[in-house]
């Protein structure tokens, strides 16, 4: 990758049947830029009991990717950082938070993985479950994955409004990747073998594929949307599912 603004990207963000069935918004929420030195993609999923999930996925997604894309790579760790704790800031200041303390941040409880890509070096960087992964096209089995992070139990994960945030913050360094995968943990068990040691190459493959070769955005949009909208998709995770696909 030498320009950012050579990268191609799609993103799809699908509301699952649990919350349409429950009348409840999707909480996941995508972004990214080609604006600056750095290219930057952030996938954040809004936890599905916080009452302000979504809003906490937006503040935390639109902060990354307002900071990160100019800022030098050999400093990018401690740039995410900074983006996070003014990320939190703002989440304490909310209106919508009445009480201003750390207690109400849990209202706007999301995950976080993302990315920033400078020429032909990488970084994910990942609170939480959802999972990121970079393929090379000449040795798809030698990718790299930042995998989802659990609590003691599978239901339990960690958030960037938690206080001990930077705790559960991690990066995973990458190289000459083709390409990069980001996703919500709605699409994990869709694109990593169960014990996440291997990729689902009849997933991950066909994806990569139609969507390097569509050159429509529009087209490539709509038919990524449709299948993570299928009716086995819907059937195998009923969760919100967002998948966002980068050609680097």
């Amino acid at each position: 990758m030498k320009k950012t603004n050579k990268v191609k990207v799609i993103s799809a963000t699908i509301q699952g049947p649990l919350h349409s069935n429950k009348n409840l918004p999707c909480q996941d929420y995508c972004c990214h830029t080609t604006a600056g030195k750095n290219f930057v993609a952030v996938v954040s999923d809004g936890a599905g009991s916080a009452k302000f999930g979504k809003i906490g996925a937006k503040i935390v997604c639109n902060t990354l990717i307002d900071l990160l894309p100019n800022c030098p790579f050999e400093k990018v760790k401690e740039a995410i950082q900074n983006a996070i704790e003014i990320a939190r800031a703002k989440v304490l200041r909310h209106r919508l938070n009445k009480t201003h303390c750390a207690q109400g941040m849990m209202d706007f409880s999301a995950t976080i993985v993302g990315a920033v890509c400078h020429k032909n070096r990488g970084i994910f960087f990942h609170i939480g479950d959802g999972a990121a992964l970079a393929i090379s096209e000449s040795d798809i089995n030698n990718f790299i994955a930042s995998l989802p992070s659990n609590g003691n139990f599978s239901c339990e994960t960690f958030f960037y409004t938690q206080d001990n945030w930077l705790e559960n913050l991690r990066f995973t360094p990458f190289e000459n990747a083709d390409a990069i995968f980001l996703m919500s943990d709605g699409l994990t068990n869709f694109s990593f073998s169960a014990d996440f040691r291997n990729i689902e190459k009849k997933f991950i493959l066909p994806i990569h594929q139609f969507l390097m070769q569509e050159k429509s955005k529009v087209k490539a949009r709509r038919a990524l949307a449709n299948t993570l909208n299928d009716a086995k998709a819907r059937r195998l995770n009923s969760d919100d599912k967002t998948l966002l696909w980068a050609r680097l």
